[in-house]
């Protein structure tokens, strides 16, 4: 794999320091301006590693690394880098909550008009909250109160752990305050059969051509069990639809909307969080939306967050009812993308996949396969099912231009810049226009699920393939960053690929750079876990060591430890080795094999050297 994680993310930290620290003060904003959003994506940039990463805990001063120190130097020595870095997140915490104590989860420039030349867009619409906010305020959260935590058992100072537990009780409150909005943002959209959402998922997972009559039953039998674990949803936005679930002439589509729905109520809740205020987003899932959150609320539930003890009381109780509806929504999308309802083709192999209030696009099938990942996952799934999603990935990255080159006239590069618009159902709100949300995180994302994709694959010729994509991929986004010392490590000027689209930035974008350190974190898992074992290599590995071993114990029945001292140590050496050999035989039979390898070359050579002595007597 091309993508070096360790030198990039060093490369990434620098730039973000250079960038935002100066004078001894973090400066915020970017490309978009200041929003919660970005922000957020900003801090993440180096706190998400920081908190994922071991070589790269900057919350432990005495295990700081020293590479990593050097790429922090700007932020001062390794004492001073976690207090600067925690400064910054509280700055944030306070910026982003109104004068009531209510956390503020809006999203500013990040909507846009989908009317720019003819009406503005309010101030109130601006203020809206928004799922992407809530996804990344869990994630900031739970890095932050971990950070913390870690910190403050290198603090002497009583004023200074009193200092982190009031940033820590803040960020536990933007935390729960998440949660309720993701809460109050999840839907269950239900449709007749003949309606144009009904006939757009009925076309969906028919690909066998069967007549209506035909695929609506299929359909409500396949969705079954969920459709039952949905009348279990209590909290929110997505409670009291048993009776509507039940009917026999319609469907249904769970998931989150793009901000707190219509009519969502208030959740009960201990904790202090301000005001829950009233929805405007339409009843409806967004496939975008509900892969942030489900990314989201998988950090929530990870086994960091339990190990640590990061959620109080009342968060675990949120978490349940976000971990139920994570579990519903993730084998809705799967079942009525990957099993074979309608034929034997996969309807995700049927790209692109259109959402059934929304227009087609390469999107969709992106964020959808997203979703298919983790329930395969989950569900422990054969390597030939995980190759499926991997073709659709490669078929992704033909038609986005990255794999194939852009040719004259081809708009097909727009997937990245400007990228692609949805427009958000109610958000006007009968202030203004209906806004548009543009999505342009394709490579990156792309990036993310490919590399993803190739840890869960167990056959090495599968797994390097889905590498080889990787590669690819990581060479069109290197390509990508800003030019300049200073900025070489931020993103994204997509006109050094695209010579067609005209415009040049000056400033980075914190949407592009972080989903770009995403990769990159994904990249270092996937490369600290053991490496793929062969069950025909360990058997080839087994065989060598074997013969090996029959060989070491010949030469020692020819006597050859009474040979010299030399010849002692030398024996004793090949004796290590096969010891260690045989005790990684199952977890690395590569290195196995080359250890067996070298102790027969060595063993060959003393029974060369008898066989001269031999033929000279």
């Amino acid at each position: 794999m091309r993508v070096q994680p360790r030198q990039q993310l060093l490369e990434i930290w620098q730039a973000v320091v250079d960038y935002s620290f100066k004078d001894g003060q973090w400066h915020w904003g970017g490309r978009d301006g200041r929003n919660s959003i970005s922000d957020a994506e900003q801090l993440l940039c180096i706190l998400g590693p920081a908190t994922s990463i071991k070589p790269f805990t900057l919350d432990q001063p005495d295990r700081v690394e020293d590479d990593v120190l050097d790429a922090m130097k700007a932020l001062g020595g390794r004492l001073d880098i976690p207090i600067t870095l925690l400064k910054a997140v509280e700055e944030y915490l306070t910026t982003y909550t109104d004068p009531s104590g209510t956390p503020i989860f809006s999203a500013g420039n990040y909507f846009r008009s989908s009317d720019p030349d003819h009406e503005k867009i309010s101030d109130e619409q601006l203020a809206q909250p928004v799922v992407d906010s809530f996804a990344i305020s869990l994630s900031l959260s739970l890095a932050t109160i971990g950070f913390a935590r870690q910190f403050r058992s290198n603090l002497k100072r009583r004023s200074a752990r009193a200092d982190i537990d009031r940033l820590e009780a803040m960020a536990s409150k933007r935390l729960t305050a998440a949660m309720i909005g993701l809460l109050r943002s999840f839907t269950v959209d239900i449709f007749d059969v003949d309606s144009r959402e009904g006939r757009a998922l009925c076309r969906t997972v028919n690909q066998r051509g069967l007549s209506t009559r035909r695929i609506v039953p299929l359909i409500q039998e396949s969705l079954q069990e969920i459709r039952a674990s949905l009348r279990d949803v209590t909290m929110g936005s997505g409670a009291g639809l048993a009776e509507d679930l039940d009917h026999p002439d319609r469907l249904f589509e769970c998931g989150w909307s793009w901000g707190v729905v219509r009519d969502a109520p208030a959740i009960t809740t201990k904790e202090e969080v301000g005001e829950q205020a009233p929805g405007f987003a339409e009843p409806a899932p967004y496939i975008y939306f509900t892969s942030m959150a489900l990314d989201a609320i998988e950090t929530l539930v990870s086994a960091r967050t339990r190990q640590l003890g990061l959620l109080n009381e009342e968060q675990l109780r949120l978490a349940q009812g976000l971990q139920l509806r994570w579990d519903l929504t993730q084998s809705y999308w799967s079942t009525v993308s990957v099993a074979n309802i309608g034929g034997a083709r996969w309807p995700l192999e049927d790209i692109p996949w259109q959402r059934i209030t929304e227009n087609e696009s390469e999107y969709f099938s992106l964020h959808v396969s997203s979703i298919v990942v983790q329930d395969l996952v989950r569900k422990r799934a054969r390597d030939a099912d995980l190759d499926r999603v991997g073709l659709v990935l490669e078929e992704l990255a033909n038609r986005s231009r990255i794999t194939r080159r852009v040719f004259g006239g081809d708009k097909a590069y727009q997937v990245h810049a400007p990228g692609f618009p949805i427009e958000l159902g109610g958000s006007e709100a009968d202030t203004g226009p209906v806004l548009t949300w543009f999505l342009s995180d394709f490579a990156p994302l792309l990036l993310k699920r490919t590399i993803s994709l190739a840890g869960l694959l167990g056959d090495p010729n599968l797994r390097g393939r889905m590498l080889a994509l990787a590669d690819q991929i990581w060479a069109q986004l290197d390509s990508r960053r800003l030019p300049g010392e200073r900025r070489r490590g931020l993103w994204d000027q997509p006109r050094l690929v695209f010579e067609e689209y005209d415009v040049v930035y000056e400033t980075p974008s914190w949407y592009h750079t972080k989903r770009v350190v995403d990769c990159l974190v994904t990249a270092a898992q996937v490369l600290t876990e053991p490496p793929l074992r062969s069950t025909q290599l360990t058997e080839f590995a087994g065989d060598l060591l074997s013969e090996a071993d029959h060989l070491y114990d010949q030469e020692l029945l020819q006597g050859s430890p009474n040979g010299g001292q030399a010849m002692r140590t030398e024996l004793q050496e090949l004796q290590a080795r096969l010891k260690r050999a045989r005790s990684i035989l199952e977890e690395r039979p590569g290195t196995a094999a080359s250890l067996a390898s070298d102790v027969l070359l060595r063993l060959d050579r003393f029974a060369a050297a008898r066989s001269d002595l031999d033929g000279e007597s």
